[in-house]
């Protein structure tokens, strides 16, 4: 083994031989579940007083001195890493509330703008020197407004950020304020978070981020943190590693010049003769495409490597980037698409199922056309008798070790309903206006169509338990993209191929009535 290999296995925990593991994060995924993410860079040095660091931190927003502010910055953050989990939040809540704007003085402001008489053009000279005069009287309170519109928790962000490290800081420091927000909805703490994150996306604008071409001849250094942070697809092994880096595959990730060495992000592509139906094809297919043969970029894995900046969609400006640098770079690929998971459809129908069984006749949505019915109930009556197709369904998809995906009749049995449905999950269960499953709205937002559902796409635990087993291609079409982006923006609208919609064709008369008895009608 060569010594950068040494390094990558010594310095990374490296999972055992399997397809996908259920302890990693998944970008694409609701951000931060559970918000359980270790704090990173925590200092080795004893914890610090909790009123140590506020005052380290009070003396770095109210000081006026340059040839000390490094210094002062530096002793925050350290400070800051040193302290508890709990004490970062007591911390964090007396910066959202003791250091938000001065509202008083906001509103005399606003009471003096309100007295202001709106000049008319009338009663002037040629020059207008007396509507000038009025106006500078809005000019100089609008300035003012502007200036006390800004919490003072802004002069903290904007200084950390010009510090060595800050930007890296201000990333955790916003991991730790979105764990306060999943345990409990406070007001000022929300506006906290809101504040940072436009800061956040303007610093981490496109303009900002280099795009780099990961390979093996990368430092050990950054190679370790692929491996750490590859979210969807687990690397194995070092064999892993080098293949998703070598013929027919490309890594690409967004670096900032003040995090050097570490992508923010990252995206893998494998190019292949045709969209991949299984991810199987894509981690284990041997030997590769000849890239002179391959038509088809394949982004299969999107991994963000900073907790911190959850809802920041920098995946956009990347997968458009990396589509136009493969473009240029091999004119032979003219597709592009990806194999995602579909990390929501098993809760959402699970929750259905379970919701009907609870429910009385008349309050319960039968999910299920009647053939379908009928044929799950005569298919597996033996063992559930008595029990309607929404309880059956229930029952094998809830099997201990997903018993139901080692039967070939179940399988079988199976793929219509669980396609139709999915289909249906994409297509129209939505949240607020857009696609209900986080990865379809990922995508979606950023100008993609369902292209196709592909059943059995992924067996893995982590498959089956969150899709059963079902992954989608998402296609990127250049000549459209941008339409199909502000369609789902504006209205919601859903790009899909035909073959989608062909799972959920308008129900026939038959099910319709099927549906109106299950309501009591």
């Amino acid at each position: 083994m060569n010594k950068k290999g040494l390094a990558i296995l010594l310095r990374s925990k490296m999972r055992p031989l399997s397809p996908v593991s259920n302890k990693v994060m998944q970008l694409e995924q609701a951000p931060l579940e559970g918000n359980k993410v270790a704090t990173q860079n925590v200092s080795s040095k004893t914890q610090r007083d909790l009123g140590e660091v506020r005052e380290s931190m009070n003396s770095v927003i109210s000081m006026n001195k340059k040839e000390i502010l490094d210094t002062a910055l530096s002793e925050f953050s350290e400070g800051y890493f040193s302290l508890s989990q709990e004490n970062r939040h007591k911390l964090l809540l007396v910066l959202a509330r003791e250091y938000d704007l001065n509202r008083t003085q906001v509103r005399e402001l606003m009471k003096q703008y309100i007295g202001l008489e709106i000049p008319n053009g009338d009663g002037t000279d040629e020059h207008g020197h007396e509507m000038e005069g009025q106006l500078s009287a809005f000019y100089r309170i609008e300035r003012n407004l502007r200036h006390a519109l800004q919490p003072m928790y802004a002069v903290l962000f904007e200084r950390l950020n010009t510090h060595p490290g800050g930007l890296k800081f201000l990333a955790t420091v916003r991991a730790d304020i979105l764990c306060i927000i999943a345990d409990e909805n406070i007001a000022s703490i929300r506006a906290l978070d809101s504040y940072l994150k436009e800061k956040l996306i303007t610093w981490l604008s496109p303009a900002n981020l280099e795009l780099h071409q990961i390979t093996w001849d990368d430092p050990a250094s950054l190679l370790e943190k692929i491996v750490a942070y590859e979210a969807v697809h687990p690397i194995s092994n070092l064999i892993d590693l080098k293949r998703r880096l070598g013929i027919g595959r490309r890594c690409f990730g967004y670096i900032h010049p003040a995090i050097p060495g570490e992508p923010l992000i990252f995206i893998e592509v494998a190019l292949m003769k045709n969209i991949a139906c299984t991810i199987q094809e894509v981690l284990w297919h041997d030997p590769p495409t000849p890239e002179c043969e391959a038509t088809t970029a394949l982004f299969y894995s999107i991994s963000s490597t900073q907790p911190g900046l959850a809802g920041i969609n920098l995946g956009k400006f990347l997968i458009k980037r990396v589509i136009h640098l493969v473009m240029k770079d091999m004119p032979n690929i003219s597709n592009f698409a990806t194999l995602s998971p579909i990390p929501g459809f098993m809760q959402w129908l699970l929750s259905k199922l379970a919701s009907s069984e609870r429910s009385v006749p008349i309050f319960c949505e039968n999910i299920l056309e009647p053939e379908e019915e009928r044929a799950l109930v005569d298919a597996f009556g033996d063992s559930t008798a008595g029990k309607n197709g929404m309880e059956v369904l229930l029952h094998l998809l809830t099997s201990a070790n997903h018993e139901w995906a080692q039967s070939v009749r179940l399988i079988s049995g199976l793929k219509p309903i669980l396609l139709r449905l999915c289909a249906r999950y994409l297509l129209h269960e939505k949240k607020r206006g857009k696609a209900l499953d986080s990865v379809a709205n990922f995508h979606l937002q950023n100008g993609a169509m369902i292209g196709r559902l592909n059943w059995m796409a992924d067996r893995s635990e982590k498959g089956l338990s969150q899709s059963g087993g079902i992954m989608v291609n998402y296609i990127y079409s250049l000549e459209h993209i941008e339409d199909y982006a502000q369609a789902y923006f504006s209205t919601g609208h859903i790009q899909a191929s035909p073959d989608v919609h062909h799972f959920i064709e308008v129900i026939s008369y038959s099910s319709l009535n099927h549906n109106f008895k299950c309501f009591g009608l």
